[in-house]
């Protein structure tokens, strides 16, 4: 009789696993015709016929999409794209009628949030872009987290003492709360303000001090920056700052900040004559025309003298 210690049987082979099964699931691609696909509202990202997006629209002529757009049904018929706006573009362009899609039924929340994330990863998003892409999600995580439940842990991670929705957030791109909060608050600016921005002629620093300011002092800014051709510089838009929380921001401090002399550059300034040549008569001689060019100075200086004193 075997004991427990006895080698098995010759001849008996191991008892094998159940084989496992597939999971099953009920999303399909399908191709769906162009025309049945519809830009999500309110959508933060732009599309700029620029050189990734023609990178795009030759891969697609040559692969067709790869990777499905992510749609879900509209009430009104047809779908709306989730994720895929550029590969919808670069569709028509490669000249198909249809491409692969995936239906979800998303809840609007849902599909902001799907939307944002997809695109977290791109390095091309301006920063009105991302800022208006950031408030929707922010506000998306807020609507569908509602109020939390009493019977959670003081210390559960995503209790709302311990855990922000803006921190939420910044997961996705692997940023602070904070610095969600200061790319939001860009979304304060005045699209005037908001296009420097996106071109990069005021850096993002101090965006978001002057994002801080009432509208009429953002537009009080911008013909100051228009007068004296330059933009603030951190620490300059940190003192506006200030002084607008406290309520003494006014066109005289502002443009006495604006008119503080950056570090001095020792440089001179020539003009080729031929340049010159077409805004003066022919009989003007080059003295002629340096006389004419300083009394011309001289009025634009007293302009700005007189605006200031208003």
């Amino acid at each position: 009789m075997p004991t427990e210690t006895s080698p098995p049987k010759r001849g008996r082979k191991p008892k094998q696993p159940a084989p496992v099964e597939p999971v099953q699931t009920t999303e399909q691609i399908v191709r769906i015709p162009l025309t049945e696909l519809h830009p999500f509202p309110d959508h933060p990202y732009g599309i700029r016929e620029d050189q990734a997006m023609q990178d795009t629209t030759d891969s697609v002529k040559q692969n067709g999409v790869v990777v499905p757009a992510i749609v879900r049904p509209r009430a009104e018929g047809g779908y709306e794209i989730v994720a895929g706006h550029r590969r919808k573009l670069a569709s028509e362009q490669a000249g198909f009628t249809d491409m692969p899609c995936i239906i979800r039924n998303l809840t609007d929340d849902e599909a902001i949030i799907q939307l944002v994330d997809s695109n977290a990863q791109r390095e091309d998003v301006l920063p009105s872009e991302r800022a208006k892409a950031y408030k929707m999600r922010l506000e998306a995580i807020k609507r569908t987290a509602g109020r939390p439940r009493k019977d959670l842990s003081e210390n559960a991670p995503n209790n709302s003492a311990n855990f922000r929705s803006d921190d939420e957030v910044g997961n996705v791109d692997g940023i602070s709360g904070d610095t969600v909060r200061n790319i939001i608050s860009l979304t304060n600016l005045v699209p005037e303000l908001m296009q420097m921005v996106d071109d990069k002629k005021i850096s993002l620093t101090p965006a978001y001090q002057i994002a801080a300011l009432t509208e009429p002092e953002q537009r009080l800014l911008l013909e100051t920056i228009d007068s004296e051709q330059a933009t603030p510089s951190v620490s300059q838009a940190q003192r506006m700052r200030r002084l607008s929380q406290s309520g003494e921001l006014n066109e005289d401090n502002m443009l006495q900040i604006m008119m503080e002399q950056k570090k001095p550059q020792d440089f001179s300034i020539s003009i080729p004559l031929n340049k010159l040549r077409k805004y003066f008569p022919k009989s003007y001689s080059p003295e002629k025309m340096e006389e004419t060019i300083f009394k011309l100075l001289d009025q634009w200086l007293k302009q700005r003298q007189r605006r200031q004193e208003r």
